[in-house]
């Protein structure tokens, strides 16, 4: 028995739910998403919430239970509040700027690193050592940021580099004399 399955996603009010032709479509305050659903699964939409429950009792349908639920929670969560992840840029010279749909990176390369933003997912520099990603789609906001931070990792050493607010960095000490 899946723990996250059992429970009902709740829609707050301001929120729509249907189904129709194998997609669940969430509308909100913040935009309309989708998903594509599975058939080891069965969704019910009620006047309380949506319901998540396997259709058939195989291995497949259980492993599937739990995370179709939660990514029904998903999209709930971001047509109403949406999701945001903030980047932290340390380093001498080191800085981003936001210039419409693109985000113009400075990273110690001979040359600017420009990232396209995409659709439905807005980008805020409130400093030059900050980048605030937010949207209504998780994926896509989880996606664009550990873009962004691949073009320089964290390192080691002096913490140079681009991490998650809230991400811990193991130091290593430098070398001896």
């Amino acid at each position: 028995m899946s723990r996250i399955g059992k429970k009902a996603v709740t829609v707050p009010a301001g929120v729509t739910a249907t189904i129709d032709g194998g997609m669940l479509n969430v509308k909100g305050p913040k935009g309309t998403q989708s998903l594509q659903l599975r058939d080891e699964i069965s969704y019910t939409v009620e006047s309380d919430g949506i319901s998540v429950q396997p259709a058939n009792d195989t291995k497949q349908a259980r492993a599937f239970w739990g995370m179709q639920r939660t990514l029904v929670q998903n999209l709930v969560t971001g047509v109403t509040d949406g999701f945001t992840k903030k980047l932290l840029i340390t380093g001498v010279g080191y800085r981003a700027a936001a210039q419409g749909r693109n985000l113009r990176l400075q990273l110690g390369y001979s040359h600017d690193v420009d990232v396209a933003v995409p659709e439905g997912i807005e980008v805020k520099t409130p400093d030059p050592t900050t980048v605030e990603i937010s949207g209504s789609d998780k994926q896509k906001v989880g996606q664009l940021a550990a873009e962004i931070r691949r073009w320089r990792k964290p390192e080691p050493y002096k913490g140079k580099g681009i991490k998650y607010d809230g991400e811990f960095i193991f130091r290593k000490e430098g070398k001896k004399k």
